[in-house]
């Protein structure tokens, strides 16, 4: 039996559309995973919303390297022109809550159970910073990238969005030539664009590539 594949972009459409024949403007709290992904969904979505970007990734690694997209996404969000006022909100770097929900999936491949799981985490804590901040609506920037599962991430969202009762905004940001986009507003704003994902396994797994690359383009004799 074939399971209907929901298409998130028309949802969101929908919800959009609702919206403006309403003429109400909601907050939304955005999960950001990096500056670069959260481009396109700013500019996209700031014409619908008063968003505020809340910035929890306690599986970015080394911790340098989490100092530096922080800082990458309060520069965006300075210099960037949207339909309206961007806020930032920081989370707290906490990688021991990303090793936690990792542990014993350390081998997975990138894509996996273990990214299912880091999905779930930021999610979780995006929700709660939604509610405590008395947001309308909460969502996430990771549907840009097309290595990210949309399916999972908005069953997640939308699971989350019942156990804490706030909607979930769903959404396939790569959509519409989304992912395209937000490549073409890191070059307009000269955004950091990493090589990895973040975490201290796709860092390692990205190392491999570039040694499997130079061994292609420079054999031994």
């Amino acid at each position: 039996m074939n399971v209907q594949k929901i298409n998130y972009q028309k949802e969101l459409d929908k919800i959009l559309k609702r919206l403006e024949e309403e003429g109400r403007v909601p907050t939304l709290l955005i999960h950001s995973c990096c500056a670069p992904c959260s481009s396109y969904v700013l500019e996209y979505l700031s014409q619908y919303f008063d968003v505020t970007v809340y910035y929890y990734n306690p599986n970015i690694f080394p911790e340098t390297e989490y100092e530096a997209r922080v800082k990458e996404q309060e520069r965006l969000i300075r210099e960037m022109e949207t339909e309206r006022p961007v806020r930032f909100l920081a989370g707290s770097y906490e990688p021991e809550e990303f090793f936690s929900v990792a542990r014993g999936h350390e081998k997975d491949p990138e894509g996996g159970e273990r990214c299912r799981r880091c999905y779930e985490l930021r999610l979780d804590r995006a929700a709660r910073a939604a509610v405590s901040g008395d947001f309308d609506y909460f969502t996430t920037t990771l549907s840009i990238s097309p290595l990210k599962n949309a399916q999972w991430l908005n069953d997640i969202g939308c699971r989350l969005a019942g156990q804490y009762g706030i909607p979930y905004l769903v959404s396939d940001f790569k959509k519409k030539n989304g992912y395209k986009r937000s490549v073409e507003l890191s070059a307009l704003y000269g955004l950091y664009r990493q090589d990895y994902c973040g975490c201290v396994y796709s860092r390692a797994e990205a190392i491999e590539r570039q040694k499997e690359r130079a061994s292609q383009e420079h054999p031994k004799p």
